[in-house]
């Protein structure tokens, strides 16, 4: 597929919409092409709503993650926080919608929150760590625009891709864990059960609970499950707080209680905090590495749920082709500057986009419906400091043991496969840090398949990854040779 073979299929659509659609047709049809893609308005407005109810908890875990402090040590609050997952959700989903024109709805990626706060805050601010969301941003719109995003996306083996999702997997899995109470940091061990080898406290049984519950909820295929659990666990941690079964002290980020009404105005706190100076201090180095990091956490899961969307959709042919992709890959590069503007993070496409298709949304009506629930929730930010940390950190676990099947993918009897696979997959979690991982599986796949003699399976961009990460991994020395350190 290239980007040339693309855009007459967006063209041939847009073209023909109006000459096509039969007349007396609504605006509304015509405009989204509901009617030739064989939907109607009731089934994307079902679509929408489903969708947001899938992803919704996004303004919970978002949050979550991004609540440690920075290099100064600045704290974000969590009502802005809020305020910016669901604007820049609501901003990025409505653009996908009227834009796009598919079925295709973004919110902050895991992902990408996951590096910015294990790698980036811990190097700089948050406002330049929101000016890096917006610089990797770009960056991704000139790939697409430049057609180089088919280069890169062919020259990274695909065995490795579905490895480095596992490995974010595993990494967000591992943050919920311990948000949770359920795992904790040892003296004699790196990571113990609970504080002391057991688990300690009703909050983190919660926990237990409400990951059960989901991943029982999934297992019969009910819609919605992560936000159905999340809405069954705060109610038990409610009424547990309100007969003071648990001591308010024993809640990691507080007890489950409204203050003041559930309606409140947003906090745009957050709004246009971007930073873009002062990156010298960390090391051109480092914000290289920061950004390329940041490119892959929000680049490559966005084309492959692209496409898997719309094939689900009936919208790409057998070539892979689908009307609006390349709008749709633009805009997904557009959400991570949304993202670092409002202060949420960078967007990225939903893969829970599937179930509103499931529900026979095929359109961009059905993101607008989307995008229009996350902007209503501008105005309910109170209701979620019901959900206590525990409860919301089950999703972040179950988030995690989804993005692992992508373990069925992977030819573990290749060596050539298994080995980089299996670096990329352990190394995220257990160093915390994404890079690191992505980093020793690229360079294992390089050096085996050269001492297998396949260096024509390795391709030129892989062996240019390679060397920027022995550079990485080297680089401590390497500035200490140079006298920078």
């Amino acid at each position: 597929m290239t980007q040339q073979s693309v855009e007459p299929t967006t063209t041939a659509e847009d073209a023909g919409a109006g000459s096509r659609v039969p007349a007396g047709r609504s605006w509304l049809d015509r405009y989204f092409h509901i009617s030739r893609r064989g939907s109607t308005v009731a089934r994307e407005v079902r679509g929408g709503v489903t969708t947001f109810m899938a992803m919704a908890y996004i303004l919970l875990l978002n949050p979550l993650i991004l609540s440690g402090e920075d290099a100064a040590g600045n704290t974000l609050a969590a009502q802005a926080l809020i305020t910016a997952t669901a604007s820049a959700a609501a901003l990025s989903t409505l653009l996908m919608g009227f834009v796009g024109k598919v079925p295709l709805a973004l919110a902050a990626g895991l992902s990408v929150s996951g590096v910015l706060a294990s790698q980036v805050v811990p190097e700089m601010t948050w406002p330049q760590a929101m000016g890096m969301c917006v610089v990797y941003g770009v960056v991704i719109m000139l790939l697409v625009v430049t057609g180089l995003r088919e280069m890169i996306m062919n020259a990274i083996p695909l065995a490795l891709k579905h490895g480095i999702t596992m490995g974010i997997g595993l990494f967000i899995a591992l943050i919920g864990l311990y948000k949770s109470g359920f795992v904790h940091q040892g003296e004699a061990t790196p990571l113990t059960l609970g504080p002391a080898g057991e688990l300690a406290g009703w909050p983190v049984l919660l926990f237990c609970g409400t990951l059960l519950l989901i991943f029982m909820l999934q297992a019969r295929n009910v819609p919605g499950a992560i936000l159905i659990g999340i809405v069954a666990g705060t109610a038990v941690a409610a009424l547990l707080n309100a007969a003071g079964v648990v001591d308010a002290r024993q809640w990691a980020g507080g007890a489950p209680e409204l203050h003041g009404g559930a309606v409140s105005l947003p906090d745009f706190s957050l709004f246009g905090e971007v930073g873009f100076g002062g990156w010298g201090e960390v090391g051109a180095m480092t914000v290289g590495m920061i950004v390329f990091t940041l490119v892959l956490a929000g680049f490559f899961d966005a084309m492959a749920t692209i496409i898997g969307v719309g094939t689900e959709a009936e919208l790409a042919d057998d070539k892979g082709r689908m009307p609006g992709l390349s709008k749709a890959l633009f805009i997904d590069g557009a959400g991570g500057a949304i993202g670092g503007v409002t202060g949420g993070s960078g967007q990225t496409v939903f893969i829970e986009s599937a179930t509103g298709v499931g529900e026979g949304a095929r359109t961009g009506l059905a993101s607008v419906v989307t995008g229009a629930f996350f902007a209503a929730c501008l105005f309910f930010t109170p209701l979620t400091a019901l959900v206590p940390q525990e409860v919301a950190s089950a999703a972040l676990v179950v988030i995690g043991a989804m993005m692992l099947m992508n373990a069925r993918h992977v030819d573990w009897a290749d060596r050539a496969t298994a080995i980089p696979v299996f670096l990329t997959v352990v190394l995220m979690p257990f160093t915390y840090t994404i890079t690191t991982g992505v980093a020793a599986g690229v360079i294992a796949y390089t050096a085996i398949k050269a001492a297998q003699g396949r260096f024509r399976e390795i391709g030129p961009f892989m062996w240019v990854l390679t060397a920027v990460f022995l550079v990485y991994f080297a680089l401590h020395p390497i500035e200490s040779w140079l006298g920078v350190r």
